[in-house]
């Protein structure tokens, strides 16, 4: 791409120190996201997505987490390195954030009005009457019916689809350049969630805004994402555009998350496909590939150490000794 990336990530390490031994719940992960553009991340529950979308804005608590390296460049600036004050004039402003679950992100004793307003007046300097005409405009752009009745009732009166409606309407309320948007329908119904992705897409495209889409369902990310970052016990394992992934995963653990999806053309009696074992606990993790106790293809240097990461492309990267040795472009 010829302009400039809105956000660069580079080598992003998050560690959290535990009586057990440090975790290295982000280690290592790098990306670029540019204006317009969707990134996936996926991977199973405890492979570092959300601390890193957390790790992004610096909302990670310290002690016992810490932010051991790596750069988080926003228009060239340095997140990582900005004042309280500067963070406080980013976060919910040029970069917001849908967080996993709605009610516990709302606060029950406020009215939606409230919550709303209280983003807008900070960030976009408008008074209170010129903030609660906006918070009723952004109900009504998500979708909520009779927005001026409702803006001003609690969130225990929403469901769980249009809590979430809210939630997006107070990220996208002060039209940021960044959307990161961590597990978005989960413990919502099929119907819902597939309101909330297109409810998502379609006001992404129509704003502008980028979008970081954090998820373990590969089946969302393949109709939203322009590229998809895969990822393992804190690093990135494989990246890839949608056809690239689907069409010709290269690393086990993708193939692995591809063949556990249901699909319809398999056979009713046919036996759902799960990848064996178990994600590892990131404590003191050995210089060695992680995922080789799970993968039939693990070989001596796969246990004795981390493959390095080989590009085969534009935009297309993989982790795997089994790739090590091919030709680049490949």
């Amino acid at each position: 791409m010829n302009e400039a990336p809105l956000l660069e990530v580079k080598d992003l390490r998050t560690h959290f120190k535990t009586e057990e031994g440090i975790v290295k719940a982000v280690d290592g992960v790098s990306f670029t996201l540019y204006p317009g553009q969707t990134l996936g991340i996926v991977g199973e529950s405890g492979s570092g997505k959300s601390v890193t979308s957390l790790s992004l804005l610096k909302l990670i608590p310290t002690p016992p987490g810490i932010l051991a390296g790596g750069e988080v460049f926003y228009r060239g600036r340095d997140v990582l390195k900005m004042s309280d004050e500067e963070l406080r004039s980013l976060r919910g402003n040029k970069i917001s954030m849908i967080f996993q679950d709605p009610m516990t992100s709302l606060n029950p004793f406020l009215r939606i009005s409230t919550q709303l307003m209280e983003t807008i007046m900070l960030h976009q300097k408008l008074d209170k009457k010129a903030a609660h005409a906006r918070a009723v405009e952004m109900l009504k752009l998500v979708g909520i019916p009779d927005a001026d009745r409702r803006v001003d009732h609690y969130p225990h009166q929403f469901s769980g689809g249009m809590r979430q409606r809210v939630m997006i309407a107070m990220a996208l309320s002060c039209n940021p350049e960044v959307l990161i948007a961590d597990e978005p329908t989960t413990a919502l119904d099929v119907t819902i969630q597939a309101q909330i992705l297109e409810l998502i897409q379609d006001l992404s495209k129509r704003l502008g805004t980028a979008t970081i889409l954090i998820t373990h369902d590969l089946g969302v990310v393949a109709g939203m994402c322009d590229l998809i970052c895969v990822m393992y016990a804190g690093k990135v394992v494989e990246r890839g555009t949608a056809d690239q992934l689907f069409g010709d995963p290269r690393h086990p653990y993708t193939k692995g998350l591809i063949k556990s999806v249901p699909r319809l053309d398999r056979k009713s009696s046919e036996r759902l496909y799960s990848i064996p074992g178990q994600p590892p606990l990131v404590v003191n993790l050995p210089a060695a590939c992680p995922f080789h106790p799970r993968c039939e293809f693990a070989m001596d240097q796969c246990r004795k150490e981390y493959p390095p990461v080989r590009t085969l492309g534009q935009d297309r990267q993989v982790a795997c000794w089994l790739e090590a040795d091919t030709k680049e472009g490949v």
